[in-house]
């Protein structure tokens, strides 16, 4: 349930009416806009008189809301939600470019790649340091140490750092990492979710390979519920009958995400092809449907990459597509 405040309603006025609604045993989430201050009742709302709430004078409207996910839904929280990452803002009209390898190698490899994507105009560094791999047999990342390979590049760059956690247990190993992704194959991992809702960090949430985008805002509202707000939702493809990519590209739902949700949404064109010759035509499309940012996989040497080289982006391929997408961008904005 959502409640409404008239402008002009004095601040006495709304501690005095949230803490009768806490008294109903309901948690009280307040989102201040330009206009009104909304009130989201998260709870058991059956017992709540909703005819009395919206008699009071300070009172606009009162609404239930249907949808499953509550504190992810634009109607708790009309305006964009503005998650801030070392200084880098994403959501709200503010706009990232991600980039960086899929999986940290080596000193040399994370610090080359991280200053050229940085003098593409790139704001965040990613690179995994955990990777899930569909093969056991494959390259599963430098772990710690690319942690540490990752912050390294920080320090020298100034950019903040993007990579993914596979299990809450690693959690002590992220707490110098800037923004924790929760990749594909996770984004059901409830227990996982839970334990990002418990901390003070950004997240960035990928869409599962064959999940709904209610599925996706249901497993943001497990991270909510838990009180962390600063969430970011990725679509990176979702799985279809098409075998020429990797995997389908849905940006309708960038559109759709930012009519249902206030969160910020990025596009990940490298997963969502699989292949380097088409990232820059679907991180040109990202821009052009209001994409809050892109995750571009960068590497200085793609043959010889230890994971997703076919889609990985040489240095002067990101350049290149970084200006194509400024200019997308200014378009767009007219």
């Amino acid at each position: 349930m959502i409640t409404v405040l008239k402008p002009g309603t004095t601040e006495a006025q709304k501690s005095h009416l949230i803490d009768w609604l806490k008294e109903q045993g309901l948690d009280v989430h307040v989102s201040v806009g330009q206009d009104y201050t909304v009130l989201g009742l998260i709870g058991d709302t059956s017992h709540v008189d909703m005819d009395l709430i919206a008699s009071l004078d300070i009172v606009e409207a009162v609404k239930r809301v249907t949808e499953p996910y509550k504190q992810c839904s634009r109607k708790f929280h009309p305006d964009d939600t503005v998650v801030d990452i070392g200084g880098v803002k994403i959501g709200g009209g503010n706009f990232a470019l991600i980039a960086g390898p899929c999986s940290v190698e080596s000193e040399e490899q994370i610090i080359a790649v991280a200053k050229a994507v940085k003098a593409s105009g790139a704001s965040l560094l990613r690179g995994g340091a955990f990777k899930p791999r569909t093969s056991p047999y494959d390259f599963q990342g430098l772990k710690a140490d690319g942690i540490e390979l990752l912050l390294e590049a920080k320090k020298i760059t100034g950019l903040p750092i993007v990579t993914e956690i596979m299990n809450a247990n690693h959690l002590p190993l992220f707490e110098e990492v800037d923004l924790i992704q929760v990749g594909a194959r996770n984004m059901q991992n409830f227990e996982l979710l839970k334990e990002l809702g418990r901390i003070d960090r950004p997240i960035l949430l990928k869409r599962g390979l064959a999940n709904t985008l209610k599925e996706l805002l249901m497993s943001a509202e497990y991270i909510m519920a838990g009180g962390n707000d600063k969430i970011i939702l990725c679509e990176r493809g979702i799985r279809t009958f098409e075998s020429y990519t990797r995997n389908t590209l849905d940006l309708s739902a960038v559109p759709m995400l930012h009519e249902l949700t206030h969160l910020p949404v990025i596009i990940d064109p490298s997963h969502a092809t699989g292949v380097n010759r088409l990232v820059g035509p679907m991180a040109a499309a990202a821009a052009a449907c209001g994409a809050d940012g892109i995750m571009i996989e960068v590497h200085n040497d793609p043959p010889h990459a230890l994971c997703d080289g076919a889609q990985s982006l040489t240095p002067d391929q990101f350049d290149d597509v970084a200006r194509k997408v400024s200019a997308i961008r200014e378009i767009v904005a007219k």
